[in-house]
């Protein structure tokens, strides 16, 4: 069973930049497509961005396009999530998943096809 653990959260003013990093256990890390999830204070979790096995296919939701970028160095079984010019808004718990399904899948329904979910790590963006 895979299993991954988030870190790199913190407290940052509006406009500064944070990078997330996830990282998985187990050989076959190139197998699972991943991907980075948020919660909000009084909000439901939602999908930010994905990312195949391979690394040649990522998808990110509209409100982080241009700011967020989502990359993974499968030597090192680890992903990353870049995150530029944050706003008060981007304040949330962010979760690491891998799952075996398509990047596809793991955007749109990843109730039903996440394998694995980290423990999440606070991201705070101060006005």
């Amino acid at each position: 069973q895979v299993q991954v653990v988030e870190s790199g959260g913190g407290l940052v003013q509006a406009g500064g930049s944070l990078r997330l990093s996830c990282v998985t256990s187990g050989r076959t890390f190139s197998h699972y497509a991943m991907a980075w999830f948020r919660q909000g204070p009084g909000k439901e979790r939602e999908f930010v961005a994905t990312i195949s096995g391979s690394g040649d296919y990522t998808y990110h939701t509209d409100s982080v396009k241009g700011r967020f970028a989502i990359s993974r160095d499968n030597a090192k079984n680890t992903v990353y999530l870049q995150m530029n010019s944050l706003k008060p808004e981007d304040t949330a718990v962010y979760y690491c998943a891998a799952s075996r399904a398509t990047t596809r899948a793991m955007a749109f329904t990843p109730s039903d096809v996440v394998d694995a979910w980290g423990q999440g790590t606070q991201v705070t963006v101060s006005s």
